[in-house]
């Protein structure tokens, strides 16, 4: 399954998503940048607020797409220490590079909410949306964060992600909506006819938190 882009993608995940539509206490969170394009759909679908939650992967030395963990708004992690020994990822590295991507969060959070507080998630039933999982490091450690704030019901919601990644996430969220699972996976772009950058500006105008 290919998507044209993200709007298309988000417009078929909301389809997925009407058992949830008209209910009391939805949140929709939007993984940045290119995950709030489709939260974004999905939340004017459902009737939803959105709301954005910053969570970055911790990326290997010299190839900064291969994730080797990640970290989460609140200051959580998630670390491969499979592939941190496999790859000789000195300790120090690890460190450094998750307070740089710690920094990257307050930044984003400040450039993207402004003085606005995040909603509350407690008692609520929270769907977490992203353009597509890869090896799902960033996905987990979000979903583990948030379960820590209790919410009622916790929803992933992805276009496409490999079948193994799916299956983990699936012992973190209640509930998990993946539209593809192709077993021959290379990237999420890959999936995408337009899959172009999308700017901070253009997040903070589908936030509702452009000046």
């Amino acid at each position: 399954m290919r998507f044209r882009d993200r709007r298309e993608a988000g417009q078929l995940l909301a389809k997925q998503l009407g058992f949830i539509k008209g209910r009391e206490g939805v949140i929709v969170l939007g993984i940045p940048r290119g995950g709030v394009v489709v939260a974004h759909e999905v939340a004017q679908a459902i009737g939803a607020p959105l709301d954005v939650y910053i969570t970055r992967k911790i990326g290997a030395p010299y190839n900064p797409e291969l994730a080797i963990g990640a970290v989460a708004s609140d200051g959580g992690m998630v670390l491969d220490r499979d592939l941190i020994q496999q790859l000789g990822v000195p300790e120090d590295y690890v460190e450094k590079e998750t307070e740089r991507q710690r920094q990257e969060i307050e930044r984003r959070t400040r450039e993207y909410r402004g003085d606005r507080p995040p909603l509350q998630l407690a008692g609520k039933t929270v769907v977490v949306v992203d353009d597509g999982v890869a090896t799902g490091a960033t996905t987990m450690a979000t979903l583990r964060a948030l379960k820590e704030q209790e919410p009622k019901e916790l929803v992933l919601a992805v276009p496409v992600g490999p079948p193994d990644t799916i299956r983990e996430l699936g012992k973190e969220a209640d509930r998990v909506i993946c539209l593809s699972t192709p077993r021959l996976f290379w990237a999420v772009g890959a999936f995408y006819a337009v899959f172009d950058q999308t700017s901070d500006a253009e997040v903070k105008q589908l936030l509702g938190t452009a000046p």
